[in-house]
């Protein structure tokens, strides 16, 4: 039997070490510092970190989401990345270039060709149409009018928009403007795709197609993308990871499933304390690892979801065993237990 060949891990795409942000009259004096402060000598200064020694890396093709108070940093975090805020110290580095020591005239360069960036306020261009907006960046850039308009009809397509190529932003709804937000992000195809708090404005059932849509297109082009968000269902659905902020600092970093089941303090255990805890956890998270499992009346698959799982388990009683596919049984958990987890009793 031909054996597969190894499967190199996914390379970081962005890696961020170190990194400070102070604003104002407290960036000079803390730029003049000989090292990086410790908490006594901001405390004693009365300085405050807007993004306090931020450290994590995104895997490329990963959803990383950051998540947090208002206030807590996330979103000059977000312009730390993309060089539209400079850090005051630290290093963020793209595919392995250092962009706080890059020129302005290569950071507008890198923000053209390589990063997509979608915000709350859509910027739309008032007195240009729908095709018009997504074809705005690639005009920026000098690409032949009937290249741009091709790639914008298409991208168009892509998030539904087709019907109304020709109207303007004045003439959509809020969820119409924002999908041509989305695929104006698109329009220069990049690596890096950030998207700031850009649903929270829209109301829940046009928020969730939204959130759908981004699902889609991440999983169509595989592109690394840094959400923010404050609400921990929404970014549930979409990571891969999340990093929890609190006044500027990272405060954990983990899977959907392992912020529920550990979270690191009280601060991050409120922020999950509601989250849909059936849709969010899988057997996968919760099996009971087990050398002799036996042979159990049920099996159910790692990646079935805990409200799918409850719903298999309803009159069952005693073990059930949990499967990986060709793997086979990877271990058990007590029906009963994932009734009262799918509940939120345990």
């Amino acid at each position: 039997m031909s054996q597969k060949p190894p499967v190199d891990p996914p390379r970081d795409k962005i890696m961020v070490s170190g990194l400070w942000k102070f604003f104002g009259a407290a960036e000079t004096l803390v730029r003049g510092l000989s090292s990086v402060p410790d908490a006594g000598v901001l405390a004693h200064r009365r300085l405050t970190a807007a993004v306090a020694n931020a450290a994590f890396s995104v895997r490329s093709g990963e959803t990383f989401v950051v998540m947090g108070l208002s206030g807590s940093g996330k979103s000059t975090l977000l312009r730390c990345l993309c060089g539209l805020l400079a850090p005051t110290l630290g290093r963020v580095s793209l595919d392995g270039e250092d962009l706080t020591s890059a020129s302005a005239a290569r950071m507008i360069d890198i923000r053209r060709r390589h990063v997509g960036m979608v915000f709350q306020h859509y910027a739309l261009l008032p007195h240009r149409s729908v095709l018009e907006n997504i074809a705005f960046p690639l005009e920026i850039q000098g690409i032949a009018a009937e290249e741009r308009l091709a790639r914008a009809r298409m991208l168009a397509e892509l998030v539904g928009l087709v019907p109304r190529l020709q109207a303007l932003p004045a003439e959509l709804s809020g969820g119409q403007q924002q999908r041509v937000g989305i695929a104006r992000s698109l329009a220069n195809d990049p690596d890096l795709w950030l998207l700031d708090e850009p649903f929270s404005a829209l109301d829940p059932l046009i928020r969730r197609e939204l959130q759908d849509e981004v699902i889609r297109l991440k999983q169509i082009s595989q592109r690394t993308v840094i959400f923010i968000t404050h609400d921990f269902d929404e970014a549930a659905r979409v990571a891969d990871r999340i990093a929890i902020m609190r006044d500027g600092a990272v405060v954990q970093i983990g899977t959907p499933a392992n912020l529920v089941l550990r979270p690191a303090d009280e601060y991050v255990a409120n922020f999950t304390a509601h989250a849909d805890r059936g849709r969010i956890l899988t057997l996968r998270a919760l099996v009971t690892q087990e050398e002799s499992i036996g042979a159990p009346m049920l099996v159910l698959p790692a990646e079935l979801s805990l409200l799918d799982a409850a719903r298999a388990a309803r009159g069952f009683g005693g073990k059930i065993g949990v499967s990986d596919g060709e793997a086979g049984l990877i271990g058990s958990i007590d029906a009963a237990q994932i009734v009262d987890l799918a509940l939120g009793i345990a």
